[in-house]
C-alpha cells in the first residue's frame, strides 16, 4: 500500500474519530490495526472483504495474540469499515473472542498502609493515596486540579473520566489532611500534581514507577500497578458492608457486572457469610 493509497482513507479515518471525540490513545491504536492490516493483505485496505477480514483474524489468533489485542484489533477495523468506508456490511460477520475474566489483585488494608507510607516523596504519596482513597484511576489522578478539590463539600470532581463522564467522589479528611501538606510545600497553581515538564501534569508513567518502587520498598510481593489501588479501595468498600450500586457510582462503572467482579475478592464479606448448615435446627450427626 502506497502513501498515496493511505492519505486519503488515514485522514478520513482520523476526521471520523475525531467527530467521536476518541482519545488519543484510541486514535493511535485504530490507526496502526489498520495499517497492520494493509500490511497484511499487501493493498490497500478499502478493497477488503469478508473473507480476508476472517483470514486476518485467524492469522491473528493461530499467531499467538492475546484476546484482548485481538478483539482491539476488530473493533478498530469495525469502526474503519463501519463508519470511515460505509462498508458495515463486511463487518457482520466479525467474531469477538471471549476474555477470560481474570480476579484482579487487591492489597490488604495493612499492604496498602505500608504501601502509602514507602512513597518516594510527599508529592507521590499524595498522589497515590488520592488514587486509592477515592478510587481513581491513574489517569485521573494526573488530570486533577487545584480547584478540582472541595472541601467545603468534602467532594473531588473527576472531571471528563472514563466514556467522557464527569463525577464526584468523596474527599476523606485524612487525604484532605495530606492533600494541604502538599500544597503548601509545591503551592501548585493549575494541576494538583505538576509534571516535570512546565504547565503539564504528571504522568501516568511516572506514577506506576513511583507504586513500583513504593511496593519494593514496602516489600509487597504482589504485582502491583496504579490499577491496585483502586482494586482495594473498591473490594475494602464492600467488606465495609458499602452498598454495590454506591461503589459503582463511585467507581463510574458503566454496568453493574463490571462493579460485580469485586465480590469475588472480598475475603472478608465471603468469611462473613453464614453457611446454610449452620442455619439448620437440627445437628447434623454422621452416620452410624
Amino acid at each position: 500500500m502506497t502513501d498515496t493509497a493511505i492519505s486519503p482513507l488515514r485522514r478520513r479515518l482520523i476526521d471520523d474519530m475525531t467527530i467521536r471525540k476518541l482519545g488519543a490513545k484510541t486514535q493511535s491504536g485504530y490507526i496502526r490495526a489498520v495499517k497492520n492490516f494493509a500490511a497484511f493483505l499487501g493493498h490497500s485496505p478499502d478493497r477488503a472483504g469478508v473473507e480476508d477480514i476472517r483470514r486476518y483474524q485467524l492469522h491473528l489468533a493461530s499467531s499467538g495474540l492475546g484476546v484482548p489485542s485481538v478483539n482491539a484489533t476488530m473493533t478498530a477495523l469495525r469502526f474503519f469499515f463501519k463508519l470511515t468506508l460505509r462498508r458495515g456490511d463486511v463487518t457482520e460477520d466479525i467474531v469477538f473472542a471471549r476474555e477470560p475474566r481474570r480476579l484482579p489483585v487487591v492489597l490488604s488494608p495493612e499492604e496498602v498502609a505500608r504501601l502509602l507510607a514507602a512513597a518516594p516523596s510527599l508529592k507521590y504519596q499524595a498522589a497515590l493515596s488520592t488514587a486509592y482513597a477515592a478510587g481513581l484511576r491513574a489517569s485521573e489522578v494526573m488530570s486533577l486540579k487545584v480547584g478540582d478539590i472541595d472541601s467545603a463539600r468534602m467532594l473531588i470532581r473527576v472531571d471528563q473520566g472514563k466514556g467522557h463522564k464527569d463525577r464526584y467522589v468523596m474527599l476523606s479528611q485524612q487525604l484532605l489532611d495530606l492533600l494541604r501538606r502538599w500544597w503548601l510545600v509545591k503551592r501548585p497553581r493549575e494541576w494538583l500534581f505538576p509534571g516535570r515538564v512546565p504547565g503539564a501534569p504528571l504522568t501516568v508513567r511516572r506514577l506506576n514507577d513511583a507504586i513500583h518502587v513504593a511496593a519494593q520498598r514496602a516489600g509487597i510481593d504482589k504485582r502491583v500497578g496504579m490499577h491496585t489501588l483502586r482494586h482495594s479501595f473498591a473490594t475494602h468498600l464492600l467488606e465495609q458492608k458499602t452498598d454495590i450500586r454506591v461503589i459503582q457510582v463511585l467507581l463510574g462503572h458503566k454496568k453493574l457486572d463490571t462493579t460485580a467482579l469485586y465480590t469475588r475478592v472480598a475475603i472478608k464479606a465471603i468469611g462473613e457469610v453464614t453457611s446454610p448448615l449452620d442455619l439448620l435446627l437440627t445437628e447434623v450427626r454422621p452416620p452410624a
